[in-house]
Parts: C-alpha cells; structure tokens; sequence
C-alpha cells in the first residue's frame, strides 16, 4: 500500500534499524523527529566525482572545494595561548594543509582516514597551499557518481554519512509514496512522479535528476501552501454575505473633485477594484500594497466613503498613536469640503464626521465618541487598539480599513471585524513585499498594487558617505536647507548608549549637535520611552515648523508627514534593514522641494554594504524589496505568517518565481472545481498537515 506524507509524519524515527538512542538523541537536536522530518531533510549540495577539483589544480587566492582523506592531524596551543589544529590532507594527486583556528575539536573529528569535503579560500604558505578554517562535510567512504552532502551538525554529532544511511533505510520502509497531483497537472507542467523525485533527491544518478526531484518536491511544498491559502478565501467567501454598498453615490466623486491634485492611474485602479469587491456578493478582504507616498490614504478614505454614503460607518485602525493621530489630521483635512446629506439639521447636510479614539482619549470624549458612534452620528473612527475595547459599538459598520496590517494578529482583525455584520475588509502596508512572497504571506487575500507615485513628489536624492568629508557634507546639507526655511531628521539605532553595542544614540548625538554642530538652531529629541504627552508635544511643533532639527530614533519610521521636512540624516544605517531604511527615506520628500537621506555607516558586511548600495542606487520599494529578498532569503518575510508553518524547505520564493505562479494556478484549478477536496482526498490529507483542528473543521465543512 502506498504511503501518505501524513503516515510518515505520524511514524517516528525510531523504526530506522540502526538508530541507537545516542544518535536518536542527535536527530532530535536537528529537530528530525519523524520519518518524514528524515525524508524532508534534503541535501544542500551535491559532490560530482567525475568532476571534483583535484588538490594539484587549486589555484593560490581562490575559493576550492577538495573531496580528500586525512593524512596527518596535529592540535597544540600559539603563543597567544589559542587552539590551533593542522591537518594534511590527500586526494591522490596532491596534499594540502588546513588550519583550524580556535576549534579544538577538530582535532578529534578529523582523524587519521577520515574523508571529507573540504572548502574555503587557497593561500600560499611557506611554499605549501592551505586552506584557513575551511568548513568541512565528512562524507565517509560513500559509492557512486553523484554523493548527496546534507546539513549537518557538529554540536549533534551527525555527520553527512550517517544522514545518507538513515535515509537510504527509511526510503526502503516506506516504498510507493501516494501522488496527491493529479495526472493532467504532472504532464501540463512536465513534473516526475512522487516516489521517484524523493529516491532521486537523495541518490540522484546525474545532477539533472536531482534537479527533476527537486522542482517537484519544491512544487509540492507550494501546492499545500497555496491550496490552504485558496480553501481559506473561498471558505470565507461561502461563510460570509456581503453588504450591499452604494457605490455610485454622490460622496466619492464630491471627495475626488475636492482633492488639490488629480488621481494618479494606479490610484483609480485601485479604487475600480475596491468598488468592484464592495459591489458583489463576499465581503471584501483585499490587500492594498503600495510604496512610501503612494497614496495609499487616498484610496483607503474612498472606500470608507462609500460606506458612509450608503448609511454605513468606517473603521481605520493604525498600530501606533503617532501613526492614528497623524491618519485621523491627514484624513480630516482631505475631508474638509465634502458634505453628506442630513436631514435633522438646518440645512440637511453637514460635514463627514471624523474622529479619533486611542488610549489618551479623554474620558468626555470618550463618552460623546461612543454615543455618536450608536447614533450613527460618527461617520468614520480612526484609532489604535482602542478600536477593539467592548465600549465601542457600531451603529452599522460598513468598512474597516487595517493599516500597516503585519503588526495585528489574526485575533484583532477578527475582532475589529466583529464589531459589525462581516464588514468588508481592506488592509494596508507601505512595506513593498515582493509578488511571490505576497502570495505566500497574503494568499487568502485579493491583492492590489499601487505602484506610481502621485504628481508634486520629487524624487530623494540618497548618498552613502565613504569618509568624514563626504559625511561633513550631510551636516552641511542640514544647515543649507535648514537656512532655506526646510527641517532635518537625524535618526539613530538606540535611544542611549550602550556598552554591548557599538552604535550612536539619540540622546548622545542630541546633545552633541546642539552644543558643537547647530548651537544656533532649534533642536529637539523624540524617542518611543518618552511619555505620550511629551512625544506628542514635540511632534506638534515639529509639523508646526518651531523646530529645525528633530533627532529621533525609529518612532518616526512610518506615517509621519511633514512636507517642509527635506534632509534625513541616518547614523550607523548599515544597522538597519533596507525595509525599515526605505520607509525612514519616506519621511522626507513629501513636498514639492528637493529631498536629500544621508545614510551613514561603515556597511562593515558584505549584507550591509549591498543594503546600503541598494538604498543609494533606487527609490523603488518593490525593486528594494526583491534586493531584499535575495539578501535576507524568505525566511523573515515568511515569518510574518500568522499562523501554519511555511513548509518550504526546499521551494525558494526567489529561484521558483514561475512555480509559485503555477502552483496559485493549480490551486484555484483544484479547489474551484472541488471546494472541500473531496474529489481531492490524497492532496487534503497533506493540507492538513499545515493546520490546526479548528481550521480543518471551518475549512473542510461542506
């Protein structure tokens, strides 16, 4: 009988003959627990025999790989009192020594006889070729062509051998593996069978058929992803009725008339599709991405409209204070002129009601908040947390609207959701994700990009100083546009000093600038420990032009709109991340004057000089975020998952750009036909695997 995946999960490892409770204890530590923890556990690379470097052809300066057996193992102390192993290693045509530095270890792990992969940079020393700390796979005296290397563990005592062996027997037990992909689909996108793609994964017989294997395991692990991600939208889609929104009414075209500037393509786009979900039959649950600037807010209040001038009200709920107050000002000076119809006053209309709810709202206001909100008096609420108290009653919520949506939990969305009869639904990020990794991190979400920057936004101009004349010339900046009548930011990574981090702070670099760089300018200091108040206070003054110089830490990251504001300068920015280095930059170039960032910081890695050449070369979010994606790998992105594991070990977001997209396409291909898969029953049983018993059930119900 053929094996399903959620079989082999279910068998733990200990039915491999040969492993003892000391290596059972090891597998445990590489968090291989079951059978298919075993199976799952692929090879990172492969060693072709008929094609290694020989140690005769290593070339002086060059990374090498070497397939060898140890010859010689020496361990002693330097004279500065650290470790030092030399080991001589041979491969037939050659020797070469390898110099481990503080790994004592080594010592014990290389004896006489042992072969192993070795790699790292070649230097000449003493007349003799060596390699520095190379990394070392041990691969014991394996047979064959193609030799699978497996990461491994030295702390787990497991080496790339043992691994093979292990695999080799569980393969053997589990024999024919069910294919959960129907045949139409292997032959549409040319992918080999299930059985022979993990036999061949891990003892491919040429490098082109571990490639084979490969693609469709890799396929496999985007299927189930997208296929629960597909089940999951439809599934809300049957539970849920949508509310008959008005969309054709008079507010939306009185607000886009009213607005200084015209809509850019990719706002009225966004908006088409927004009216579209409003109109049909399924709450709306769509994704608004767009970059810094974008316009995003625009977007986000016609949706609100639409609701109000139906008799609906709106919900916009921000993560932090600063961000809701400057949302709630922003989207009440855009709402100035626009009139709804009202016929309990005197002239049977009044403005659109907007206000604010966060947790410094005062208790009277408070009180007259959530009777206008029961009356129907409120049209739209923006707040923070404070949205989600069980004071807050709707009289009929229509939309809500979730910005920066990554920093709520599932629960608080459901739970804003709540607050009315399935509202639609529209969240926002400013956090440029790119198209493959959106699908994996917002699959159950429709998705909508804004990708054109309104007219009136001048491009920033961003340098990466390389020395203290080049950095003098960002102060210098800072002074020229500040006499121009303009305002800076200065940001730093901590708030004070630290004596494990080797960074500036805010509030040492605040009182360097104002007592030796700018005595004669207005400074002032924000940072997140300070009382609301005082954040508040200095905010105020900053958009209100009474300071020159606003020296901050990353409280000012996102949502803060300051248009006069034209220079930021960015200390020991190879600290930061290029999303939260992009969405600093967007701080400044929101008016019509020239923009200038200044990232200082020595980009001491290879990860943070790219990082900071990546800033210096484009302003485009969405290009930012594949450099990103290619830095950081999709680990972090995937991590902000709310719930189920990623499941991809071996798919990569990056290389398989055309199999995520073929696997979406699958997806809705297999689920649209068969809703609850029951036509399916091999590929349910492996979505189950990726979710807990509550989902199952809510899923899987007919």
């Amino acid at each position: 009988m053929a094996r399903k995946l959620r079989q082999l999960e279910a068998l733990d490892v200990d039915v491999l003959t040969g492993v003892g409770p000391k290596k059972r204890e090891s597998l445990s530590e590489m968090e291989i627990e079951t059978v298919l923890d075993l199976l799952t556990h692929y090879p990172r690379r492969y060693i072709d025999r008929t094609q290694q470097t020989e140690i005769r052809d290593l070339q002086a300066g060059v990374e090498g790989m070497v397939l060898a057996r140890v010859k010689r193992t020496q361990g002693r102390r330097t004279r500065q009192g650290r470790s030092l192993v030399e080991v001589d290693i041979f491969d037939g045509s050659g020797y070469l020594k390898c110099t481990f530095f503080n790994q004592p270890w080594r010592a014990k792990q290389l004896k006489e006889g042992v072969e192993g992969i070795f790699f790292g940079k070649v230097d000449m020393y003493k007349g003799r070729k060596q390699m520095t700390n190379p990394g070392v796979d041990l691969v014991g005296d394996r047979t064959g062509r193609i030799i699978p290397v497996y990461p491994q563990s030295q702390k787990a005592d497991l080496m790339t051998w043992e691994l093979s062996k292990f695999v080799e027997e569980a393969l053997d037990r589990a024999g024919e593996m069910v294919d959960p992909l129907p045949e139409q689909f292997r032959d549409e996108l040319d992918l080999v069978d299930r059985t022979w793609a993990f036999r061949s994964i891990h003892g491919p017989e040429t490098l082109n058929a571990a490639q084979a294997a490969r693609k469709r395991l890799a396929f496999d692990e985007l299927l189930r992803l997208q296929t629960t991600l597909v089940m999951r939208k439809r599934a809300v889609e049957r539970e849920s009725r949508g509310i008959n929104h008005v969309i054709d009414g008079p507010l939306v075209p009185a607000f886009h008339a009213s607005l200084p500037f015209p809509l850019t393509g990719a706002q009225q786009r966004a908006i088409a599709e927004i009216d579209k979900d409003l109109a049909g039959p399924h709450p709306m649950h769509r994704l608004l991405q767009g970059d810094v600037g974008a316009g995003k807010t625009v977007v986000a209040v016609s949706a609100l409209l639409v609701a109000v001038q139906g008799g609906f009200q709106g919900a916009f709920m921000a993560p932090t204070e600063v961000l809701a107050e400057q949302h709630f000002l922003g989207m009440r000076q855009l709402l100035g002129g626009v009139m709804i119809t009202d016929d309990n006053t005197l002239f049977a209309e009044r403005p659109v009601r907007v206000e604010l709810l966060t947790n410094r709202t005062g208790a009277a206001d408070r009180t007259r908040i959530h009777a206008g909100l029961l009356d129907g008096s409120v049209d739209m609420l923006v707040g923070t947390h404070a949205l989600l108290t069980e004071a807050v009653e709707f009289r009929a919520l229509g939309v809500v609207v979730i910005d920066e949506q990554h920093r709520f939990g599932v629960e608080q969305r459901a739970a804003l959701r709540g607050k009315g009869d399935d509202p639609d639904v529209l969240v926002m990020t400013a956090t440029p994700i790119p198209r493959t990794a959106a699908m994996h991190v917002y699959g159950d979400l429709d998705m909508t990009v804004l990708d054109e920057l309104p007219p009136g936004r001048t491009p920033v101009t961003t340098r990466w100083p390389r020395g203290p004349l080049e950095e003098s010339e960002a102060w210098s900046t800072v002074r020229t546009e500040v006499e121009a009548g303009h305002q800076a930011y200065v940001v730093c990574p901590l708030i004070e000093e630290s004596e494990k981090i080797q960074a500036r702070s805010a509030t040492d670099e605040f009182d360097r600038l104002r007592a030796e760089v700018y005595p004669d300018l207005r400074l002032a200091l924000l940072h997140g420990q300070m009382a609301a108040k005082d954040k508040e206070a200095v905010m105020t003054a900053f958009r209100a032009g009474e300071i020159d110089v606003l020296v901050a830490t990353t409280v000012i990251e996102v949502g803060v709109d300051v248009p006069n504001a034209t220079v930021m300068v960015v200390e020991d920015a190879d600290r930061f991340g290029i999303a939260q280095l992009h969405q600093l930059r967007g701080r400044v170039g929101r008016g019509a004057a020239h923009s200038y960032c200044f990232l200082i910081g020595e980009g001491s890695t290879p990860e943070g000089q790219a990082r900071l050449e990546a800033m210096e070369r484009t302003t485009d979010g969405f290009e930012l975020a594949e450099v990103d994606l290619e830095l950081r790998g999709e680990g972090t992105i995937l991590g902000t998952r709310q719930k189920g594991r990623s499941d991809l070990k071996l798919a990569s977001l990056r290389r398989d750009k055309d199999l995520v997209m073929e696997a979406r396409r699958v997806a809705f291909a297999i689920v649209d036909s068969d809703q609850t898969l029951d036509k399916h029953p091999d590929l349910a049983d492996e979505v189950q695997l990726l979710i807990d018993e509550e989902e199952a059930e809510f899923l899987f119900k007919s």
